[in-house]
């Protein structure tokens, strides 16, 4: 008789782990964090703090849900800083200069979006590179930022409305808080239940077979830019209104942490496979780090170096263990005549 061979089948707390880990890991990781820093200093789990955390990581979590759609079709932008730079100083000048705050709001929205889907058409239908269109991005959008403000902060004042978003409370949750909740949960829900989302999952995973079977892969991978500029524009409106102005300087770095929040929840940097869980803890991660090293004293700067290390570690984990038939248990064999 012929022999052949049949995989066993795998214990479903092992197939769970196998097939759940990076988000998993990470969890773990954001719990050992929270644990060190509780135990090294007083003050870390304190409501204050934990509500100082959460509304800080408000606006990286807003922009990381796009970035998650971004990556995984395989692209990247780098100028997702300079996108909130520029929103947040020209929101500031157009509220300085009279203008409704509801009305700046749109008209900012409005703005993120047509420079986002200005690099996504480079990206797609030009065929450049995404490192190259949004490097280039990122040089422009804060040059104009800084021309715009001549490298000065400009005050926004007696603007209650417009403070609210960024410093406001709800039940007792800040208000950037809860934007930010509801971003994730629309990603989600795009990314999980979607035609759109399965759009870009297959993009990602393939983009030309994708467009062989009818998809419109060139305005797909466009429109994720064109998501990540709204959801910078979103983010530059909240740093305004909690800070109360607008500058050039805003948001210096603020792409490292975006990047590095999606790539250490586990969303592929090869493209076709996102997470916005993952996402979520990931942004957590790197707040908690971020706060966790201010109380406990140590030089901001050295956040720098952590975040470097993050992303250098959730990339080699992300190419190297993760994408290699990663699995908790073995995978059993059995010969049957």
């Amino acid at each position: 008789m012929t022999a052949y061979t049949r995989r066993a089948e795998g214990y479903p707390l092992v197939d769970f782990l196998t097939e759940h880990a990076q988000v998993l890991s990470i969890a773990l990781f954001l719990l050992i964090c929270v644990v060190f820093f509780s135990v090294g200093t007083d003050t870390f789990l304190t409501a204050g703090n934990i509500l100082n955390v959460v509304r800080q990581a408000a606006p990286i979590l807003v922009v990381a849900v796009a970035m998650t759609f971004v990556i995984t079709t395989g692209g990247i932008d780098l100028s997702v800083g300079s996108q909130v730079a520029l929103i947040n100083a020209v929101a500031a000048i157009a509220i300085a200069a009279g203008w409704d705050w509801p009305v700046v709001t749109v008209a900012m929205l409005l703005l993120g979006a047509a420079v986002g889907y200005a690099q996504g058409w480079f990206i797609s239908y030009q065929g450049i590179p995404a490192f190259i269109v949004t490097l280039a991005g990122l040089s422009i959008l804060r040059g104009i930022a800084l021309y715009l403000t001549q490298g000065y902060s400009i005050p926004i004042r007696d603007v209650p409305g417009f403070f609210w978003i960024g410093r406001g409370q709800l039940l007792g949750v800040p208000v950037p808080a809860l934007i930010a909740v509801a971003v994730a949960i629309l990603g989600v829900v795009v990314i999980a239940r979607t035609r759109y989302g399965r759009q870009v999952v297959a993009v990602g995973s393939n983009a030309e077979a994708a467009r062989r079977v009818g998809m419109p892969a060139k305005w797909v991978i466009a429109s994720v830019y064109l998501v990540a500029g709204v959801a910078s524009a979103l983010a530059g409106l909240l740093i305004a209104a909690r800070l109360g102005s607008g500058s050039s300087n805003a948001a210096v770095g603020f792409e490292l942490q975006v990047i590095a929040a999606v790539v250490l929840g586990g969303t592929s940097l090869m493209g076709g496979r996102g997470t916005i869980l993952g996402t979520i803890l990931g942004t957590l991660t790197i707040a908690v780090i971020g706060n966790g090293l201010i109380l406990m004293h140590i030089s901001p700067f050295f956040t720098q170096i952590v975040t470097g290390a993050i992303i250098l570690a959730a990339i080699w984990l992300n190419t190297r263990i993760f994408t290699a038939n990663f699995r908790f248990g073995g995978s059993a064999r059995r010969r049957t005549k």
